[in-house]
């Protein structure tokens, strides 16, 4: 099997990749080649026929050359984040729509020339919906988002559904929680201080909290996002029919049962980095987005997720610590 995967660079594409080769398959297919694509080089595993490309999937004739090998399976993953998206809307227009539509017209050609039918996974988000929000959201509420990055996300869940009912490809969008524990460095997302509430403190390092400790939202870890992503690859799309994009099972959980979850785990010395810094910008952001969802119909797909946040901490030190924390 050949599988693309764009945004390869970035922290669930590599995660993704890691898991590829780890399994040596997907959906009960032999994983023989991979193309791995972002705006700088993504890293080449060595277990497996790969071909890494640093390019702008938006630039023309790039989502051609990309596609010429005739991937299998597209993990469409490039994006650019909530709030970087809200602060610099040209580029987040540029990157989360013109390059998506770059990629399924790319698609559609070769369909038209030659019956190329791969099955296409995106990644969409909860930022789609848009206040004022019931408790749980349904997965079929109105498309109202109050961002330019859910605008972006639904329009191209919408192009996606398009593209599968012609039959240019098979397509199923994930509509992915905040993916909570995020390793590595802070980054422009509006979420991003969910994570680092709890990922700074567990190695002794501060962190600042934007908003109050009611906010509720919805998450899930990197690894069970990566299991979303295989999973949709193999899924039965007949069983999925005309809304082909899923919402995806987490965990519906406040700031403070985070820092609950964090005492039980780190102790109080851990809570204790935490400072309390409000940000208006942030909590406008957050304001819209969702505090629970309906993932009914993804978890009778056999879609799953933490049901507790000392399960999605566990995750995080077992992944990214070594499984044991800094002393």
């Amino acid at each position: 099997m050949h599988v693309l995967i764009t945004g390869a660079a970035g922290m669930l594409g590599r995660k993704l990749t890691e898991r590829l080769v780890a399994d040596g398959s997907l959906a009960g297919r032999p994983l023989d080649r991979l193309t791995l694509t972002d705006v700088v080089e993504p890293f080449r595993p060595a277990e497996v026929t790969a071909d890494v490309v640093a390019t702008d999937l938006a630039a023309p004739g790039a989502a051609d050359r990309l596609l010429a090998g005739r991937p299998d399976v597209v993990f469409h993953l490039a994006a650019v984040v909530s709030g970087e998206a809200e602060t610099d809307l040209d580029l987040g227009y540029r990157v989360n729509l013109d390059a998506t539509r770059a990629l399924l017209e790319a698609v559609r050609v070769l369909h038209e020339q030659d019956g190329y039918h791969p099955r296409v996974v995106f990644t969409s988000s909860i930022a789609v919906y848009g206040a004022p929000l019931p408790d749980p959201i349904p997965e079929d509420f109105h498309h109202t988002p109050l961002t330019s990055y859910g605008t972006q996300k639904a329009i191209a869940e919408l192009l996606l559904a398009d593209w599968s009912r012609r039959g240019f490809c098979d397509g199923v969008g994930v509509r992915l929680p905040t993916v909570c524990i995020r390793p590595g460095r802070p980054n422009k997302a509006a979420s991003g201080f969910f994570s680092s509430i709890l990922r700074e403190p567990l190695v002794g390092q501060e962190a600042v909290l934007p908003v109050p400790e009611t906010v509720r939202h919805w998450h899930a870890s990197p690894r069970s996002a990566v299991g979303f992503l295989v999973r949709a690859a193999g899924l039965d799309t007949a069983l999925v029919g005309p809304r082909r994009t899923l919402s995806m099972p987490g965990l519906s959980a406040t700031v403070g049962e985070q820092l609950e979850a964090l005492r039980r785990v780190a102790g109080e010395r851990a809570v204790r980095l935490v400072r309390h810094e409000p940000d208006e910008a942030v909590m406008r952001i957050v304001g819209t987005w969702a505090a629970a969802l309906d993932a009914t119909r993804a978890e009778r797909l056999g879609f799953v997720a933490e049901t507790s946040f000392d399960e999605i901490i566990r995750v995080h030190v077992e992944d990214e610590l070594g499984g044991v924390l800094p002393s």
